[in-house]
């Protein structure tokens, strides 16, 4: 049989972790839930166990039912008839195995019908589920939506809507219009309060909604006459059951065939209000966007796990010259370089999913009781360090899943271009990744202020003041050598206080904080299990060159030279 989560031991080494300590500690307060629910656990080790035989039945479904069932769902789809969808039957199989097995809300607390799990385990069952399929993972997935119900609605809409998610019903957020994807203060659909009725009514389209027939919707809208900024978006639940929102067609997408991608149509649709009027955007929708950015980065480690093993399986197998293929160094080469993009990009997804877990548990240990000052200063530690690794990890890890894609074609030769193996449909699916739920562009924009605040840089020395093993000191010199390069290149961009100039370089300073972060993460990996040290030698090999890349880039490109690359230059096409 093929289980998932046994086969990828780099899941059991995250898991691990000695911050899981003090995670489960914040999750389960001191385990009061023992004496009220039979399924809590008693103590840090029980916890843990529940939380790897969980994972291990994930793994089961995501070998046995969700990756079998991945290739016919991409070529049937959904389909959409009078306004409402009905998924490929895949799917539908799919759901039914993870409705079965309870594994919707399982991060919700257990009164409300969930397994009150923390982030990383959670995120290492997105990890898992999109190995076996990137488009489901989008439906599943989307039961993050909860975590936003739970953090803002209050109780009453958290009795009966988060109760309904741990049941099985399906979730969507609904952000995009035809005219605000990016620029969501451009939102214009309309919310107006029906006196009569005591509810709101919704009014307007939406654009591009992952799984847009969903049970229960969360809506951005705007509710203030007379606004056309953020300032004037509040955040609405919808009800499926109540009507007024029809599908107006589905998407034909080059990937994630599986999940739903539809336009929607609001009329004069029951609506109520989550939270407070007015924060919809500013405050609402960025907290439910860096959920979705870390989802993301969890389907893109999955699908760099899938692309490694489609690309290393085939090169091992097939023959060429009287030899397997992987037997040249041009292809080694490449099959080497993907396990280190999957085993960096792991590395600092968990990474970053401790640092959530830990702020969002104190965040919601502060609604109960006043946080001591060590608590208070906790919080607002791990608080800044998940906003500063989000965008880069969602950025540097859905960059390696479409290049993992891409290079798994490449091992395939011709064949890889046909649809008899599964790296085609990976290449596809893969190219969304590094586009929703922000760019990469956008997630750089995100990243450059950790950049000139001195947060990576700080981080950096924290991990350098670590003790490593002695036969990893070589590895420590040279990632102390890239952080100096990394300090040397911030300072050189800055010191011309031209905004512009920063923002053009803004990508390379982020690239070279991040392999210089992910070159780290990898060494504390390779410090406690010697499995990771071939990653980690290959990804630091690869780290120094980029950042030797960018620095000759960076000295030899002034302010001056922008003029070049503006927009508003004029090109002459030859014809």
């Amino acid at each position: 049989m093929s289980n998932f989560y046994t086969d990828t031991p780099s899941l059991k080494h995250h898991l691990q972790h000695p911050l899981m300590q003090r995670i489960v500690e914040l999750k389960e307060r001191d385990f009061r839930d023992k004496d009220t629910f039979d399924y809590a656990p008693v103590d840090f080790e029980d916890a843990m166990e529940n939380y790897e035989k969980t994972l291990e039945i994930v793994g089961e479904i995501c070998g046995e039912i969700i990756a079998p069932n991945a290739e016919d769902v991409d070529h049937e789809g959904p389909a959409v008839s009078n306004g409402r969808v009905t998924y490929a039957t895949g799917t539908q199989k799919n759901l039914d195995a993870v409705r079965k097995a309870g594994l919707m809300g399982i991060s919700m607390p257990r009164r409300y019908g969930g397994l009150n799990f923390p982030v990383v385990p959670y995120i290492m069952a997105a990890d898992m589920v999109s190995r076996a399929d990137a488009g489901f993972e989008n439906l599943w997935g989307l039961q993050d939506c909860a975590e936003t119900l739970y953090e803002f609605g209050n109780e009453d809409q958290r009795q009966r809507f988060i109760t309904r998610v741990c049941a099985g019903e399906t979730m969507s957020m609904d952000l995009t219009e035809p005219d605000a994807g990016s620029d969501l203060q451009s939102v214009m659909l309309k919310a107006s309060y029906d006196e009569a009725e005591n509810c709101w009514r919704l009014n307007g389209v939406k654009r591009f909604i992952t799984n847009g027939d969903s049970d229960i919707h969360l809506v951005l809208a705007r509710s203030e006459d007379g606004t056309k900024d953020g300032r004037g978006l509040s955040m609405f639940i919808y009800d499926k059951r109540n009507g007024g929102v029809n599908v107006r067609r589905i998407e034909n997408k080059l990937g994630i065939k599986g999940s739903p991608t539809c336009e929607l149509v609001f009329r004069n649709a029951k609506a109520e209000l989550c939270g407070e009027r007015r924060l919809g955007l500013i405050k609402y929708v960025m907290a439910l966007m860096n959920n979705a950015r870390l989802g993301i980065t969890a389907q893109a480690v999955g699908i760099c796990e899938a692309a490694f093993r489609e690309g290393y399986k085939y090169a091992c197998e097939r023959r060429q010259f009287g030899k397997t293929i992987i037997s040249f160094p041009a292809v080694y080469e490449m099959v080497a370089m993907m396990r280190a993009r999957t085993d960096a990009s792991r590395t600092i997804l968990y990474e970053t999913a401790r640092f959530v877990d830990i702020y969002k548990a104190l965040d919601d240990l502060s609604h109960e009781r006043k946080l001591t000052p060590e608590e208070r200063q906790e919080q607002k530690k791990y608080a800044k360090l998940a906003d500063a690794y989000t965008p880069m990890g969602k950025a540097m890890s859905t960059e390696y899943a479409n290049q993992n894609a891409y290079d798994a074609i490449q091992i395939h030769g011709g064949s890889g271009f046909m649809k008899d193996y599964p790296c085609e449909r990976l290449y596809r699916d893969a190219r969304i990744t590094n586009i929703y739920e922000g760019t990469t562009q956008l997630q750089v924009v995100a990243a450059i202020r950790y950049v000139t605040t001195g947060a990576y840089l700080n981080q950096l020395r924290a991990y350098e003041a670590l003790e490593y093993k002695p036969e990893l000191e070589s590895y420590k010199k040279r990632l102390v050598g890239m952080t100096d390069t990394y300090e040397k290149l911030v300072a050189a961009v800055i010191e011309f206080k031209d905004n512009e100039y920063l923002d053009f370089m803004a990508r390379r300073l982020v690239e070279s904080a991040a392999h210089c972060i992910l070159g780290y993460l990898l060494l504390s990996d390779a410090n406690k299990d010697d499995s990771f040290l071939k990653s980690t030698d290959v990804y630091i090999h690869y780290g120094e060159s980029e950042i030797r890349k960018n620095q000759d880039f960076i000295s030899k490109f002034s302010p001056e030279n922008l003029a070049s690359y503006r927009q508003e230059q004029n090109f002459t096409l030859n014809t």
